[in-house]
């Protein structure tokens, strides 16, 4: 990997620093995608305005790095164009990563649901793709804000900290504008509209749930968990659900939210192991109990949902009907989210450079030849648990096969 101090800086008058390609973001799928450009012998140079690469990497998986999931399929993908996925990730799969990871001796371990993180540190993952981006003798420049993009002549030209580097090809890998903590903005989506790209309006994806109303008494809950299945229209999913101050987090309610939209409701079924007609023989066995005492579930919670129900007192003071009513309420309960955490707590976007525009096996803009995105500035959008980074990997890839 080339330092700052190479190749020598031009005179004014020599148009600028020449390479193959310039890939704006050392994010993942920046990353990525210089390595392999430029270990297919490609002249490759990173910019990005971070003080260092792969920020979003360090921070994932609690420090850990959830770098892929062995489930990865195109239909675990949110985009408006829901084969456009597939080209990419069928030709750089999560084993292919997988090898990668192994190759550099990274310890790692399979947790729930084909999810894989490091032993150790994301540090590894990170100096792993620098490591490859070495090899490639790829020059990265951090700290370096972009100035300006043009193109004329069939030349990209990148102004770049005080300096300025020319290319036929340009890589938009500056990700999208969630956790904006870490440097993130709308970078991508602004340049993409500067030559002439759509994009799909993004919104916050894998984001905690507000509530409020009646509803926001739930937030006495904060800080208990319980496993549910969440649901929010035809998307399904069976993880834990966390309460929180302002209203609900946890895997299951960060996977609706990527398909919730403001004004809907969502679907939490408090019981998932629970067959119809369990409340009738609980009952039965214990005619005396309460509901409270009979939901296996933290008491807080079953307080709080017996509380809502308004069913307090023995079970056998209820009537068969009036308990498979509370069955049916406790499997679908109703939740209409006044909002989310937005994009300070996001951990994706969802929408970003619209997929029509560009090439599925290259990543390249149709009507602006050299030009090419990928990763999160697409709108491309995987669920938790390893799918972005594979969506990373597999888009960087595919662009880098065309550099």
């Amino acid at each position: 990997m080339r330092s700052d101090q190479a190749p020598p800086r031009p005179s004014p008058q020599s148009g600028g620093e020449k390479y193959d390609a310039i890939v704006l973001g050392a994010g993942g799928a920046g990353l990525m995608c210089a390595a392999v450009a430029g270990q297919r012998g490609r002249r490759v140079l990173v910019v990005d305005h971070a003080d260092a690469a792969g920020k979003k990497i360090l921070i994932s998986g609690g420090g850990r790095c959830n770098f892929t999931n062995l489930g990865t399929a195109p239909d675990r993908y949110l985009s408006n164009n829901p084969h456009f996925a597939k080209s990419a990730l069928g030709r750089y799969t999560a084993a292919d990563f997988l090898e990668l990871v192994e190759r550099h001796r990274i310890a790692w371990h399979e947790k729930t649901l084909g999810q894989l993180f490091c032993d150790g540190s994301a540090r590894q993952i990170v100096a792993m793709l620098l490591d490859e981006c070495d090899a490639g003798d790829v020059t990265i420049r951090l700290h370096s804000p972009i100035r300006d993009v043009t193109h004329a002549d069939g030349l990209f030209t990148v102004a770049h900290g005080d300096r300025v580097a020319t290319a036929p090809r340009l890589v938009i890998a500056t990700g999208g504008p969630s956790i904006p903590k870490l440097g993130a903005t709308g970078f991508a989506y602004d340049l993409a509209r500067r030559f002439g790209l759509k994009v799909v309006e993004p919104r916050p994806a894998l984001v905690p749930l507000t509530l409020s109303g009646a509803e926001a008494l739930f937030r006495d809950l904060a800080g208990v968990a319980a496993p549910v299945v969440a649901r929010c229209g035809t998307a399904t999913f069976a993880e834990a659900a966390l309460f929180t101050h302002k209203g609900l987090s946890g895997p299951a309610i960060l996977q609706v939210s990527s398909y919730w939209r403001h004004g809907e409701e969502i679907a939490v079924d408090f019981l998932p192991d629970r067959t119809s007609g369990w409340l009738l023989a609980a009952k039965r066995a214990r005619p005396r109990a309460t509901l409270k005492s009979v939901l296996p579930l933290p008491d807080r919670l079953a307080a709080a949902l017996a509380e809502r129900i308004g069913l307090d007192g023995e079970l056998s003071r209820r009537t068969d009907h009036a308990l498979a009513d509370v069955e049916r309420r406790l499997a679908d309960w109703r939740l209409r989210p006044n909002g989310s955490e937005g994009l300070a707590k996001a951990e994706v976007t969802v929408g970003g450079i619209a997929t029509d525009a560009l090439s599925s096996k290259t990543m390249e803009a149709r009507t602006v030849p050299g030009l090419h995105a990928i990763g999160e500035a697409v709108d491309v959008t995987g669920w938790l648990g390893g799918y972005n980074f594979q969506w990373a990997w597999a888009s960087g890839w595919a662009a880098a096969q065309a550099l």
